[in-house]
């Protein structure tokens, strides 16, 4: 990994969702803007506010799609993250996510 690069995977069960009335949304589903959480896999060496294994939100439309070792994973910029979970991380901010 190189500079600010991320390497995250997807978890399998953000494919399809059930809405609050019971209808099966399939992942290929066109919706809104809509956020994704994916773990930390890999990070470049200039990479400061995730570490491995944090949950990282960020829009799927700044990502690139790599394929390594027949599993796919998403390559992402630092600067395209919108947040960070992690269990070192105070929940003190103010911040509920």
């Amino acid at each position: 990994m190189l500079n600010d690069r991320l390497l995250v995977k997807l978890n399998k069960e953000d494919g399809e969702r059930t809405s609050s009335g019971g209808i099966l949304i399939p992942a290929t589903a066109q919706m809104a803007k809509r956020l994704v959480w994916a773990e930390v896999v890999a990070l470049g060496p200039n990479v400061r506010s995730a570490e491995m294994g944090d949950q990282v939100l960020f829009s799927p439309d700044d990502r690139y799609e790599v394929e390594v070792g027949g599993e796919d994973y998403i390559m992402l910029r630092e600067r395209d993250l919108h947040a960070v979970a992690a269990q070192r991380i105070e929940a003190s901010t103010g911040l509920y996510l």
